[in-house]
């Protein structure tokens, strides 16, 4: 299965259309465009397809709920189904739980973490610079966004990389935004450390983990 590469915003615009509260909920598939009015969810709330915002639905089945909310959160990291599966295979093995493991597995991706650290604008971007050869993980370069940091992993930013014009603009944001209390940013030598796993209350996906281990639970 390819991933997919067509317009964006509906994903985050069919989200909303399914939420029972009505809350908007933005993937922040295009980084900080998601928070300017341009936002196609405060531009049209409607699903993709649907006309009118008044239009009845059916009510939600359990695993319509929990299909959802996987559908979300595959979408929020950008992990095609079969990698996404594999994940919560991994998580399912270790002791503990297994929603707080899955989301610690995909908060660790290599391309989320340099979105965290404010080194990309969006983790479609970051998936690319690290696929370009742009970091190094323990002094070895890494081009594979999949990549699990692990506690104590020091990134930094290849020396040619550090002068282009996209990480001169990156690098400025990320000096001026805090990043994750599980991740420390050196602002001296654009360099980062992993200091710890991130506790669920250090992660702001907004998901509901459970309904996706009921959901492959069945």
């Amino acid at each position: 299965m390819s991933r997919y590469i067509g317009p964006v915003c509906r994903m985050c615009r069919r989200e909303t259309a399914a939420s029972k509260t009505g809350e908007k909920i933005k993937l922040f598939l295009k980084g900080d465009r998601c928070l300017t009015k341009k936002c196609a969810v405060e531009r049209r709330g409607t699903a993709p397809g649907q006309k009118t915002q008044g239009k009845s639905r059916q009510k939600t089945s359990e695993f319509g709920r929990q299909l959802r909310e996987k559908q979300k959160m595959r979408r929020y990291y950008g992990v095609i189904e079969r990698q996404f599966e594999n994940y919560f295979r991994e998580a399912a093995r270790v002791p503990g739980q297994t929603g707080k493991t899955f989301l610690q597995l995909l908060e660790r991706r290599l391309d989320n973490v340099v979105y965290r650290l404010n080194l990309a604008t969006s983790r479609a971007q970051a998936r690319q610079l690290v696929t370009h050869r742009h970091f190094r993980i323990n002094g070895r370069t890494v081009n594979v966004p999949s990549y699990i940091v692990r506690p104590g992993d020091t990134i930094t930013i290849g020396d040619r990389s550090m002068k282009s014009n996209v990480f001169q603009s990156n690098l400025e944001v990320a000096r001026n935004r805090r990043a994750p209390e599980w991740l420390e940013f050196n602002d001296q030598d654009s360099s980062a450390k992993v200091l710890q796993l991130p506790s669920r209350e250090q992660i702001d996906t907004p998901v509901e983990e459970q309904l996706i281990v009921e959901y492959y639970s069945r």
